[in-house]
């Protein structure tokens, strides 16, 4: 299967022309600040953008994948969650994922187009590197009461997106994509600074969480056949470091 990327600004209605022969389309996107308005202009009406311009062109891929996140569960208490659990976004970012979410299956249905959401946990991996620097400089900090964290290192992010919209089982319409160990955040940050030689960083307030404190499940993704390059962080954040050459300093 060959992939063809094509620049084009979402933020317009005028899209480029779509390939008759298109099989399968991934919508990822990324708002410009963290604004109510700047996530609403880029998931949203990015996103029906792009099914507008299907309709146009009158293509019909087999598969139509929206890569959203987890912030749509909110807060769990540190509980497990899976995809059949209830989504309560906790702020604007979750709700707004869950409307373009709602956009993508309600436009897509009858129309013989599959729709699938995968919902991604903490993206990390080469440029992504948010904890390490802040375990480097000192600025992280343990929090006093346990919070379970969930994330996937961007190449098993690329290679999930992959799968779904080629494999030949039609898929589910809605995915975690997450590693096989949530874990404490205070557990990731110890486990850096042992990596990087440093000391542990100090427990205190970590002010709030960004993801909420819950355990994604990704029993359904790894159902489906996928496996994990880094099945967790200690794998993939090694990884990390070998490349970035600041395993020891």
């Amino acid at each position: 299967m060959e992939i063809e990327g094509v620049a084009a600004d979402l933020g317009s209605a005028n899209l480029p022309p779509i390939p008759a022969d298109t099989s399968a389309v991934v919508v990822a996107l990324a708002a410009d600040s963290p604004t109510k308005d700047a996530y609403h202009a880029a998931y949203v009406n990015g996103l029906a953008h792009v099914l507008d311009a299907l309709k146009r062109d009158g293509v019909t891929p087999r598969r139509v994948l929206f890569v959203s996140s987890t912030a749509v569960y909110g807060d769990a208490g540190g509980g497990w969650i899976d995809e059949s659990t209830t989504a309560a976004p906790g702020g604007f970012s979750g709700r707004i994922m869950r409307e373009a979410e709602d956009l993508l299956h309600n436009r897509l249905s009858g129309t013989g187009i599959a729709g699938t959401v995968l919902r991604l946990g903490g993206i990390y991996g080469p440029g992504r590197t948010r904890l390490i620097n802040q375990v480097r400089n000192g600025s992280a900090v343990v929090p006093d009461e346990p919070r379970y964290t969930n994330r996937i290192h961007r190449d098993d992010a690329a290679a999930s997106i992959v799968h779904l919209t080629t494999m030949e089982s039609m898929p589910a319409t809605v995915y975690l994509g997450v590693d096989n160990h949530p874990a404490e955040l205070g557990e990731v940050l110890r486990f850096l600074a042992s990596e990087l030689d440093l000391p542990e960083p100090p427990t205190g307030p970590a002010g709030e969480a960004r993801g909420g404190n819950k355990r994604c499940s990704n029993a359904l993704l790894r159902s489906t056949g996928f496996d994990f390059a880094f099945p967790s962080f200690r794998e993939g954040y090694r990884e990390v470091l070998a490349g970035t050459g600041v395993r020891h300093l």
